[in-house]
């Protein structure tokens, strides 16, 4: 039997351990509060993620624990370096997050491959929503790693007949689709709740999807890529779901909420919050411009109707 620890027991960490014990692993889920562990454990239930149980052969601990076939990380990008730190230095790791590094602007896989030189290193991301992954709902992913004999080593271990995950050779392409998706669904939710229609929403995904484009090849990847599931397919999902924490942000922000009063309200991490001035950092002079005005409005540089003015001001162009 495969040997599986999930590093991180948020509502994704524990629908992955909840999926690789369906694969048919020995899953370990670990939490960094062992007060949370042992409830996690008692109960088999985790509050973050309702209405989901987690199977008996599931371990709940609080120690770091060992795995023979992966490390699957799913703590938030920010606190990933202090958390993978204490991994073993050459063990198998799946990045199951998305972002960039507030500070030194690190991609999950390059945080990765800074802390653990020799391991082999993977991202796994897609249009996945815990709740639908844990219920076994049907879903698509991407595995993408430049080792080609890995990538199919982890799409063997986490493949099941309601789970189909496709293959990259383009890690950066993948985790740029990952990272910005998130940033371009607080301004599509934005745009809901300041009420300008559906058609606004549209066109902003899509010159969204662009700008993905241009980032990633900028950084090293495929424009290609972000046409796949690890870019548009995630881009449709977290831009139209008020399920999605980035977009449900950005509707309150829309709405004229407080960033700092939603933020305090919820117990989730919206990873586009500090992944949009961490983005807009690392890509430099690329053209990005809702990105860039979703940092600045993030960072209180602009307003909703200056960002939307100067968006559309723009000077016009062939697409």
């Amino acid at each position: 039997m495969s040997s599986v620890a999930v590093i991180g027991a948020g509502a994704w960490g524990t629908a992955l351990a909840i999926h690789a014990a369906r694969a048919g692993a020995a899953v370990t889920l670990w939490a960094r509060d062992p007060a949370r562990a042992a409830s996690i454990a008692t109960t088999r239930e985790n509050p973050r993620l309702p209405a989901a149980r987690l199977p008996e052969q599931v371990r709940v601990t609080a120690e770091l624990p060992a795995a023979d076939d992966a490390f699957l990380i799913a703590v938030p990008t920010q606190h990933m370096r202090a958390v993978a730190a204490h991994l073993p230095a050459s063990a198998p790791m799946v990045c199951c997050a998305k972002g960039v590094e507030a500070g030194t602007l690190r991609l999950p896989l390059e945080i990765l491959a800074e802390l653990h030189p020799s391991a082999p290193i993977a991202m796994l991301t897609g249009p996945n929503f815990a709740g639908e992954i844990a219920a076994g709902l049907p879903a698509a992913s991407v595995v993408a790693a430049v080792d080609p004999a890995f990538r199919a080593r982890i799409i063997n271990l986490l493949a099941t007949p309601t789970f189909r995950v496709y293959g990259n050779d383009d890690p950066i392409g993948a985790q740029v689709g990952g990272a910005a998706k998130n940033v371009i669904a607080i301004a599509a939710g934005a745009v809901i709740g300041a009420g300008l229609g559906e058609n606004a929403r549209a066109g902003l995904i899509s010159r969204g999807l662009a700008e993905l484009g241009r980032l990633a090849t900028a950084l090293g990847g495929r424009a290609e890529t972000v046409m796949g599931l690890s870019g548009l397919g995630d881009l449709l999902l977290t831009c139209t779901s008020p399920t999605s924490r980035n977009y449900s942000l950005g509707v309150a922000l829309g709405r004229g909420e407080a960033l700092a009063d939603i933020l305090a309200a919820r117990t989730t991490v919206a990873e586009g919050v500090a992944t949009g001035p961490a983005l807009v950092a690392r890509a430099g002079g690329v053209d990005m411009p809702i990105c860039r005005a979703v940092a600045d409005w993030l960072q209180d540089r602009t307003t909703l109707t200056r960002a939307i003015a100067e968006l559309l001001a723009r000077p016009r162009r062939d697409e």
